[in-house]
């Protein structure tokens, strides 16, 4: 399991859904100007985009890492945009045999952005065919079996590849070092969110005053796309239990419906954090214990739950096991236990000394 397969039942999932999809092709900026956050990869790649445009030439190879949920595949329809150029879009996951890749580079347009999501998915094959096809724009295909299997030249027009992985360290290098542009995208700070949120109940005809977006943006754990759904859940609220103006009380009221907490932490994640203190005294405790206290696999908890409860600084991992931090009892409003061995014999307790 990982971040691309996580489970999209949680309010706070940074992978889309059904919903997610369509209303994000409604609220997506059209250009890099509309663009908001990301400031460095945003100039970076204007730079790329406006002298491949000034030279009459194809952009160079572009490869976008980082978390679901963070535009980076809004960024590719920008590429496309800012080029002028169609789009086509495919996944990693859909591409199993070379045969397959071969199909849809025969037939693109010259100039014409392919944007290859979860790039780091696609079979080895696949992958092998590519790197040929994104430094020369040719690709062999191979006709026939055995001894006489012949390999027919094809030729591609120029094109972009846009690939989109949330773990670059899986791509092999040959395939890494053929992308001219490599943007890593971070997580948007909460006043970045604030102007996502704004731009985006202007577009869905929403009232919200500062002090709501900022509630909501302090919820959305640093994704674009979590405050999003978080704002089409509080608009929703507002419509039934409120006048629909969305101030920073009614979004607040409206999350605890939702069981988000101040800190974007949901039902799943606060489970772990009770366990991890009310039943093992803040540990170190075992992932799998853990997990079986939560009544969880395993695996949601580790790739789930875990990484933004330790970018919160919540939870640490260590070699002896899971470990709460002193920040993880004061947001549940807990009490550390008193150190173990603060008497005579003088051994360290959980937080130290």
């Amino acid at each position: 399991m990982n971040w691309d397969d996580e489970s999209d039942d949680r309010i706070v999932a940074a992978a889309a859904d059904g919903e997610d999809t369509a209303v994000e092709a409604a609220l997506r900026p059209k250009d890099l100007g509309e663009f908001v956050g990301q400031e460095k990869v945003r100039q970076q790649l204007d730079l790329v985009l406006k002298a491949a445009r000034q030279r009459g030439a194809t952009a160079d190879h572009v490869l976008l890492s980082g978390a679901p949920g963070l535009g980076k595949t809004t960024l590719s329809m920008i590429i496309a945009a800012e080029m002028g150029a169609p789009i086509r879009i495919t996944s990693g996951p859909t591409i199993q045999h070379a045969g397959d890749l071969a199909a849809i580079l025969s037939s693109l347009q010259e100039g014409e952005v392919l944007f290859l999501d979860e790039i780091h998915r696609m079979s080895r094959p696949a992958e092998e065919m590519l790197y040929m096809a994104m430094e020369d724009f040719r690709v062999d295909v191979i006709v026939g079996k055995g001894p006489g299997a012949t390999a027919i030249p094809l030729e591609l027009p120029p094109f972009t590849l846009v690939g989109a992985t949330t773990r670059a360290g899986l791509l092999p290098p040959p395939l890494r070092d053929r992308f001219g542009f490599t943007g890593h995208m971070e997580f948007y700070a909460p006043e970045e969110l604030e102007r996502v949120i704004h731009r985006s109940a202007r577009l869905l005809d929403v009232e919200i005053d500062t002090a709501g977006a900022a509630e909501i943006a302090g919820r959305s754990r640093g994704t674009p796309r979590i405050a999003n759904r978080l704002l089409r859940r509080v608009r929703d609220y507002a419509q039934v239990r409120a006048d629909g103006v969305i101030t920073r009380e009614v979004a607040g009221t409206a999350l605890q419906v939702y069981e988000v907490d101040a800190r974007g932490l949901d039902r799943l994640d606060r489970a772990v954090l009770e366990a991890l203190l009310k039943l093992f005294g803040g540990g170190p405790v075992g992932l799998s214990t853990l997990a079986v206290a939560v009544g969880e696999e395993r695996e949601t908890v580790e790739e789930v739950a875990e990484p933004f409860l330790v970018r919160e600084g919540l939870l640490a991992r260590t070699p002896r096991g899971r470990v709460a931090t002193p920040a993880a009892w004061a947001h549940l409003g807990l009490v550390p236990p008193a150190p173990h061995g603060s008497g005579s014999s003088g051994q360290q307790g959980l937080f130290g000394a």
